[in-house]
């Protein structure tokens, strides 16, 4: 993992490939302890997915069953009901998603040409990034990811 703290407007990130869902204790509290201590107005994890089960991205209904059980997963409450277009063209060609969530939002985009998703998590509630990832990680088949973190304060 990698971290930076502020430093000249630069904000605290940490970065990590995931081998699954292997979330410690000490730095899920760390975090949690950094996040009360700057008094963070959220909490921004941004995930990208690869090698992902095509029929899962290509399918509004998978796309929902996964908005649906993540932001169950994150115990975050859904503000209506989610937003799951298909656009783009050529390789540009695929679903994206939102989900309002009362406390901010979660986006979705999946590139189906190459089997990719990219989810951004947004939330003045806190929650545990390491969760949610290894969430979409296991739902979505994907073979590699990459988790990014931001306090928001």
């Amino acid at each position: 993992m990698h971290i930076l703290d502020w430093c000249g407007g630069v904000p605290t990130v940490a970065s990590k490939r995931l081998k699954g869902n292997n979330s410690k204790e000490s730095d899920l509290k760390n975090l949690k302890e950094k996040y009360k201590k700057l008094k963070c107005w959220g909490l921004l994890a941004s995930l990208d997915l690869r090698d992902c089960n095509p029929d899962y991205i290509k399918r509004p209904s998978k796309i929902e069953e996964l908005i649906v059980g993540l932001c169950s997963a994150i115990k975050m409450k859904r503000f209506g009901k989610p937003m799951i277009k298909k656009f783009g063209n050529g390789d540009l060609l695929g679903y994206s998603a939102i989900q309002f969530i009362e406390t901010s939002s979660i986006t979705f985009h999946f590139d189906e040409t190459e089997n990719r998703a990219f989810i951004e998590i947004f939330s003045c509630k806190f929650f545990d990034p390491d969760m949610a990832a290894g969430f979409c990680r296991k739902f979505l088949g994907a073979k590699k990811s990459r988790l990014r973190y931001y306090l928001r304060y």
